[in-house]
């Protein structure tokens, strides 16, 4: 008989280094970490950004008109001028500081020179602004009629009283519509563009790349930026339809200003790409992450601080706001700075996307798609 070995079930030894299942641990570990140290910091600089932008919104310089006689300019001026909340400018009548609210000089203004005076404001401008002004006036006039009831030395009747205790007259000359009462399609409209505009051009620089570079391939991206911008905008305006928003409006001409939009968006952003790889669509997400916010949908240019105005207004979706504003309720209004800037936007993105195509590239001589062009 011979001995035999029982069977077994364990493994043979070995004399393998255990070290690439801990390194590999490892590795999980430190790249685990810094996704959270980076969403961490990510979310840190948002939240100041937001708070240090809307925390806190009070107006810096936001223009506004009044009708009053020499004696009466001069005290009111000041008295509003204080602390740099509001700057005035002078109108000679009521009719023509209705004309400057309606293109847009001014959000509002006071006619004094009547037997009671009259605010006139632009609820579609900016409910803030218009909310800023009707505090303002009625906290005004309150003061001045407790005055003058301080100072009535004789009873005064009742008719006279209630004369003094009525709300003071307040007119909205362009007000925001019933379908929109607090003003915040225009944010979401800007949004839905940008938004929308960063995964088509996130999209497109994937496949782009998938053929070969010539004057072709800019051309076909180019068509693609195009028809994109178009549909987007069709798409944008249809939907309006459905809640009442924009039913005055110009169709052809938003359609035009929409289209816009979302060539800036879209075509600078794939320019970016062209030019970084696939980090230029953090382009994108900046217009939608930080432009957003400063644009003017929510909070007004003059509520903003300095730096986030002037950021705010010369981005796609500060100047986009602006004019899709203006050409809703202010038709009066110039709205060709806006345009400008989108127009800058756009060719300069698409120029970059045509240019990087038309040079050579030594590393991308193959073709995975023919575009058949």
């Amino acid at each position: 008989m011979t001995d035999e070995k029982p069977e077994t079930d364990d493994e043979p030894e070995t004399n393998e280094d255990p070290a690439p299942g801990a390194t590999s641990v490892r590795e999980f570990r430190r790249f685990a970490t810094a996704v959270c140290v980076v969403g961490v910091l990510v979310q840190l600089l948002l939240t100041a950004y937001y708070l240090g932008m809307g925390h806190k919104a009070a107006p810096h310089d936001l223009p506004v008109g009044l009708v009053a006689g020499a004696e009466q300019r001069q005290s009111i001026t000041a008295m509003l001028e204080e602390n740099g909340a509001f700057r005035v400018a002078d109108y000679t009548s009521a009719d023509v500081l209705t004309t400057a609210i309606r293109q847009r000089e001014v959000y509002g203004g006071v006619d004094v020179t009547g037997g009671e005076p009259v605010l006139y404001v632009a609820g579609a401008a900016g409910t803030s602004a218009a909310s800023l002004l009707r505090t303002t006036y009625n906290g005004v006039m309150q003061q001045q009629k407790a005055k003058q009831l301080a100072q009535a030395a004789d009873p005064i009747t009742a008719a006279a009283a209630q004369a003094l205790i009525a709300t003071p007259k307040v007119v909205d000359v362009v007000p925001l519509p019933a379908d929109d009462v607090n003003g915040v399609s225009l944010g979401f409209l800007t949004q839905a563009l940008s938004l929308g505009g960063t995964i088509a051009s996130m999209g497109l620089g994937r496949l782009i790349p998938r053929t070969r570079r010539s004057w072709r391939r800019g051309v076909a991206h180019l068509a693609t930026l195009f028809l994109y911008a178009v549909g987007s905008a069709a798409a944008v305006l249809w939907s309006m339809t459905w809640f009442g928003v924009g039913e005055g409006a110009d169709r052809p001409e938003m359609l035009y200003i929409f289209s816009l939009i979302s060539l800036a968006v879209t075509g600078s952003t794939a320019g970016a790409v062209a030019l970084l790889g696939p980090a230029g669509a953090l382009v994108g997400a900046f217009y939608f992450t930080i432009g957003t916010v400063i644009s003017g949908a929510s909070i007004l240019p003059e509520f903003l601080p300095a730096f986030g105005r002037e950021l705010g207004e010369h981005l796609p979706t500060g100047a986009g706001v602006q004019a899709v504003r203006d050409n809703l309720y202010f038709p009066d209004a110039p709205i060709g700075g806006h345009l400008l800037v989108l127009v800058l936007y756009a060719v300069i993105g698409c120029l970059i996307v045509l240019i990087t195509n038309i040079l050579p590239n030594r590393t991308d001589r193959t073709s995975e798609v023919d575009l058949g062009l």
